[in-house]
């Protein structure tokens, strides 16, 4: 860029001062127009460093997956092979699931005679509960006997009286009297017999509710033992179904098996520090630009910025400034028994990552992990100038074409 404005201005020089002679061309004359581009350009060219910074450092870092089993065995299968592009869900491979199911089907077992016990407890503490109620009704039958005979009995006796009142007076009732004197003795005995049979009743209840009490009591704790074994294998089997389940593994997102050593036969463990494979995604990724730190005070999140890769010649990636991250690795001291270390040398100044945010337009395209490239943050100040910048960075991107080497 600064190469055509050197271009622009030369030919205006040579237009004023040789073609058309407007202005003489002498020693004063030859200073003036030496000493503008200069200045103008050293001008122009600090400015724009300021309001629409760039950098020749910027990197997509895309997210890496450490694909870890949560279970431990032997490979059985791994359908895929390194560097293919596989779509989230797709099978990365499977492990041998035999000795899971081994364990499903024998807590299956075991659940089914929990649940058979349970139903014998449960049977226990009915009949239990049945003997007692047995008695208990026993016990209100005879009551209820006794409450009855004494209401008839209360009635025989109001009979009586009525009827010795008539065979005072003359009326001719003496049989039906002895008939109802011979109820109330009927009814007497009667009332005795139940009242010694809800006695007995009482007594076979009393002597009984200790023992009664005790079987209930015992089968309600095999009926609770029980559930709680149900309980525990249940549990049991839910973790052996989801470790069976684990066998096999599944592409987390879309995107790229890579660093693939994993062949059938192989034995992988659950160790986070041994993975299986190495899995790349494809669309979450970050763009990081880095900058001197005295670049970016003007930058604010929002502010446009621009993108070009050197994967993408000729083409230029529209974005926005996401945020700066303020710090990075001088601004921290390790925790240690001895002073830090500052170094023989002055340690050159850490520059601050801006993370850009790719618009929407340009979200879908391929973008791979490592890329590098430029990148031009365009601030709200001095945006008359910000078309410079926009030169200077396309230039660079066409100039990606050319690849100067000789082998």
């Amino acid at each position: 860029m600064e190469a055509i404005l050197l271009g622009i201005y030369s030919f205006f020089v040579w237009l004023v001062f040789i073609k058309f002679k407007w202005l003489p061309w002498n020693t004063k004359s030859q200073v003036i127009v030496v000493i503008i581009p200069i200045v103008g350009l050293t001008a122009l060219i600090l400015t724009l460093n300021v309001v629409a910074p760039s950098s020749p450092d910027v990197r997509v870092i895309k997210y890496v997956v450490q694909i870890v089993p949560q279970v431990r065995g032997r490979v059985i299968e791994v359908p895929v092979a390194g560097n293919d592009y596989v779509q989230q869900g797709a099978v990365l491979f499977r492990i041998d699931p035999t000795p899971y199911q081994n364990a499903v089907s024998q807590l299956e077992g075991t659940l089914a005679a929990n649940q058979a016990a349970l139903n014998d407890a449960l049977a226990g503490l009915s009949q239990a509960e049945a003997s007692v109620g047995e008695m208990k009704e026993a016990v209100k039958a005879a009551a209820g006997q006794v409450g009855a005979l004494r209401a008839q009995l209360e009635l025989a006796h109001k009979r009586v009286e009525q009827y010795r009142k008539l065979v005072a007076a003359g009326a001719d009732e003496r049989f039906s009297l002895e008939q109802w004197e011979a109820n109330v003795r009927q009814l007497d005995g009667q009332i005795a017999a139940a009242s010694a049979s809800e006695a007995q009743a009482k007594l076979k209840l009393s002597a009984r509710s200790g023992d009664d009490q005790a079987a209930v009591a015992s089968a309600k704790a095999r009926v609770a033992t029980a559930k709680a074994q149900i309980a525990a294998t249940q549990a049991n089997l839910d973790n052996a179904r989801w470790e069976l389940s684990q066998t096999v593994t599944y592409a987390p997102a879309d995107g790229w098996v890579m660093n693939l050593q994993l062949r059938p036969g192989s034995m992988v463990v659950a160790v986070p520090l041994a993975p299986a494979m190495t899995f790349v995604e494809e669309h979450n990724y970050q763009i990081i630009a880095l900058y001197n730190q005295n670049e970016i005070h003007q930058v604010q999140p929002g502010d446009a910025a621009e993108i070009a890769l050197a994967t993408k010649p000729g083409s230029i990636i529209k974005a926005h400034v996401d945020s700066i991250v303020w710090g990075q690795g001088q601004g921290q001291v390790p925790i240690g028994g001895v002073l830090p270390q500052t170094g023989t040398a002055p340690i050159p100044p850490g520059r601050f990552a801006v993370k850009l945010d790719v618009d929407p337009k340009h979200r879908d395209e391929f973008l791979a992990a490592g890329a590098a490239g430029d990148a031009a943050i365009y601030t709200q100040k001095a945006q008359m100038i910000h078309i410079l910048r926009m030169v200077i960075l396309r230039v660079g991107s066409y100039t990606n074409y050319i690849i100067p080497k000789l082998h």
